[in-house]
């Protein structure tokens, strides 16, 4: 696949690492001279000018691109590069900073593919490594959003039930299920919850605490706090 990449920042650069080692096309598109030229020592070609123009992002070939991803630190430049990606049927992933408000994701949201707020996303592994094996933050969705996957351990008041008699707290839901040591799939209500297994739940940040009591058991404190990202 071909991708467009607006930034060389952080952000950026190393998305493009991670799909170009994955046998991708990676073009970046850079404002920054220096950027540009760090980019293109590290093998990338590079268009360099304001991403936010479509002049400069036609010198891309949009046409021939699969997505374009506005990954600077620059909104208002994301927003405009991932609609001009839209205008020519590309899929559109803009980034937003870790101080976004909810009200802009929903303004932005609805005209791309995808947003991403990748500091967020960082601070989730730290938050996984304080939380320990038996919950683990896979997702901030929203403000108040949070995915996680929960390991079933003896302590589980569960243990032992089918997911038919599953009751969670209001504001949360199952969205997923595995087995130990098998990949997640669609949780099925004859599933039985047994040590090992593993559940994901969307779940409000306000009963995460519930929901972990409810699957882990009072024996692991670790929990996931309320804005804890």
């Amino acid at each position: 696949m071909r991708f467009v990449i607006i930034g060389a920042g952080r952000v950026g650069l190393r998305t493009a690492r991670v799909l170009r080692e994955e046998g991708h096309d990676v073009v970046l598109v850079e404002y920054d001279a220096n950027k540009a030229k760090r980019a293109r020592n590290d093998g990338f070609e590079v268009i360099e000018g304001d991403g936010s123009r479509e002049s400069v992002l036609e010198q891309a070939d949009l046409e021939s691109a699969d997505a374009v991803g506005g990954l600077t630190g620059d909104l208002n430049v994301n927003f405009a590069a991932c609609m001009v990606g839209k205008h020519n049927g590309c899929r559109t992933v803009l980034r937003i900073d870790e101080d976004y408000r909810e009200d802009i994701y929903r303004k932005f949201a609805s005209d791309v593919d995808e947003v991403i707020y990748p500091e967020r996303l960082g601070a989730i592994g730290a938050k996984n490594a304080l939380l320990g094996g038996n919950i683990r933050a896979i997702a901030d969705i929203a403000q108040n959003l949070q995915v996680v996957e929960l390991t079933i351990t003896n302590e589980s008041p569960m243990r032992g039930y089918s997911i038919s008699e599953l009751e969670l707290p209001a504001n949360s839901r199952i969205l997923a299920f595995g087995k130990e040591g098998e990949k997640m799939g669609i949780p099925l209500p004859d599933d039985s919850l047994e040590l090992g297994d593993r559940v994901a739940v969307l779940a409000d940040f306000a009963v995460l605490e519930d929901v972990r009591r409810i699957l882990v058991g009072d024996g692991s404190r670790a929990t996931a706090e309320a804005g804890g990202a």
